[in-house]
C-alpha cells in the first residue's frame, strides 16, 4: 500500500510539473507570437507616411506663423531640447519659445521638414529628420537635424520629446 501511495504521489507530482512546463512554454510561444504579430502589423512605410504628413502639417503651420497650431502638436507633458537653450518642459513653455522665435524670423522666410527615418510601432514612433530654412527668395539660409518621439494618445500622434540643432555654417 505504501508503494501505491508513493507511485500515486510521484505520478501526481510528475503531472503537475509537466503541466507547469507546458503552461510556461505556451505563454512563451504566445508572447513570441504576439510580438511577431505586432511587428507584422506595424508597416514601416505607412508609419513614415503618417509622420511625414504630421511634419508637412507642422511646416504649413510654421510657415503661417500659427503658434496655436504648432503647440497643438505637443503633449502637455512634452519636453523640447534646442540648441543653446535650457530644456523646455510642458506645452506652455514650448509654445512661449515658439512665439519668441517666430517673432524674430524674417518675413517671407520658409522652413521645411523631411522625415529621414522612423522607428517604432504600436503607440510610439521615433522620427529622425532634417530641417531646411530659406529666405523669402528661396535661398537656403540654414539646415539642421532633429529627432522627435511621438506617442499615439486617443488615436492621435502627439509629440512628447524633441531635440534639434543647426548644422555648421558653410565657410
Amino acid at each position: 500500500m505504501k508503494q501505491l501511495k508513493m507511485a500515486v504521489a510521484f505520478i501526481g507530482l510528475f503531472t503537475l510539473v509537466n503541466s507547469c512546463e507546458q503552461s510556461a512554454t505556451e505563454k512563451t510561444t504566445n508572447a513570441k507570437s504576439d510580438s511577431t504579430e505586432m511587428r507584422a502589423k506595424a508597416d514601416p512605410a505607412q508609419l513614415k507616411r503618417e509622420i511625414q504628413d504630421l511634419e508637412t502639417a507642422w511646416s504649413n503651420a510654421d510657415n503661417a506663423r500659427d503658434v496655436n497650431a504648432l503647440a497643438a502638436f505637443y503633449a502637455d507633458d512634452a519636453q523640447s531640447l534646442a540648441t543653446d537653450k535650457p530644456m523646455l518642459v510642458g506645452n506652455a513653455a514650448i509654445k512661449k519659445d515658439m512665439e519668441e522665435g517666430l517673432a524674430k524670423r524674417p518675413k517671407g522666410s520658409k522652413t521645411s521638414y523631411e522625415v529621414k527615418d522612423v522607428y517604432g510601432g504600436g503607440d510610439y514612433a521615433t522620427e529622425v529628420g532634417t530641417i531646411t530654412r530659406m529666405d523669402s527668395t528661396g535661398k537656403v539660409r540654414s539646415t539642421g537635424k532633429y529627432m522627435a518621439i511621438w506617442e499615439k494618445r486617443n488615436g492621435k500622434w502627439i509629440c512628447i520629446r524633441d531635440i534639434s540643432n543647426e548644422d555648421a555654417k558653410a565657410k
